[in-house]
């Protein structure tokens, strides 16, 4: 990684709490998200993401105040998401000091959302963040907690996004989420070669050599949760973040 590859820690938001999840499910509490901003701070982080896995399950709206707050502590520029569904979501959110706006459920549901956000924000604000899993037989997959039925296949949802002028990809493994082992580089490198735009690889890193194989597989970033939330094998809560020398080498 010679020229570096944004690196970027993914918080998970619960009832305005920091969890961590294993594959999607079992969130445990880590702490207190403005702590963990206030760490990043100062440990030279690109960007970071703040996700609600709370809000879109509860078809709540985005908790603006909390997202100012964070906005208002953070040095990087800070993506959110979490129960974004209207323009006026994405237009309150940029005021609050929010510089990308990532997309889940809305865009399942409605590919065209993307479209009409893209025109109004410009495509560098829009991020569309697509869970993906395997089934029993490899096979990859749209997921969804909040969407029971989905009407489109993976390759063809990646396509639709980006013609709607998406400005990144969030590629979130959810069978490799907060394992630890690893990313999925085959998964990483076939989406990354049926598209142009950006892609932010995510699920399952334990070490900066998971995020450099990332960016080898074809993700321009890597994020991760657990590897800068835990450590040690009994995962006791400290917050981490590899030095710049440690990513370069």
């Amino acid at each position: 990684m010679s020229h570096r590859a944004r690196i970027i820690p993914v918080l998970l938001l619960q009832n305005g709490g920091l969890v961590k999840t294993e594959k999607f499910s079992t969130p445990r509490y880590v702490g207190d998200p403005i702590n963990a901003i206030k760490i990043f701070n100062e440990k030279e982080v690109d960007e970071i993401a703040v996700l609600d896995i709370e809000a879109s399950k509860k078809n709540s709206a985005p908790n603006f105040e909390l997202i100012r707050e964070f906005a208002s502590e953070c040095f990087m520029p800070l993506a959110y998401g979490g129960a974004v569904k209207s323009l006026s979501d994405i237009e309150k959110l940029v005021k609050n000091g929010v510089e990308k706006v990532i997309i889940n459920s809305a865009a399942l549901q409605n590919p065209s959302f993307i479209g009409e956000a893209t025109k109004r924000f410009a495509s560098s604000t829009i991020v569309v963040s697509v869970d993906v899993s395997q089934n029993f037989f490899g096979k990859y997959f749209l997921y969804s907690s909040s969407i029971k039925k989905i009407s489109f296949t993976l390759s063809e949802y990646i396509r639709r996004i980006e013609s709607e002028g998406a400005g990144e990809i969030l590629l979130q493994a959810v069978h490799r989420d907060g394992t630890g082992k690893g990313f999925d580089t085959q998964l990483i490198s076939e989406i990354s070669k049926s598209v142009s735009i950006p892609l932010i690889a995510c699920g399952g890193a334990s070490s900066v050599s998971d995020l450099k194989s990332a960016i080898s597989a074809g993700a321009s970033a890597a994020a991760a949760g657990s590897f800068f939330v835990f450590t040690g094998k009994h995962k006791a809560v400290l917050i981490s973040f590899p030095s710049q020398s440690e990513l370069t080498s």
